[in-house]
């Protein structure tokens, strides 16, 4: 069993959030903040077993803002 999952989240341009994990092959997405973290708990949930599931998910949010100068 891994200690920790760690998600990348960014702000989906069509509005809500996209999530992918690093080194799973998984990813969600949801309209709301509180929809996406629900959505990444059932993805752990239905990606492993019960005994190799993750005791912690980290969600690393990404933002990408450019300022003009």
């Amino acid at each position: 069993m891994s200690k920790e999952i760690i998600f990348l989240i960014e702000e989906a341009e069509e509005g809500g959030y996209v999530a992918r994990a690093l080194g799973h092959s998984i990813f969600t997405e949801a309209e709301t903040w509180d929809d996406l973290k629900e959505a990444v708990l059932d993805a752990v949930r239905c990606h492993f077993e019960e005994q190799d599931k993750p005791a912690m998910i980290r969600l690393h949010v990404v933002r990408d803002e450019v300022l003009a100068t």
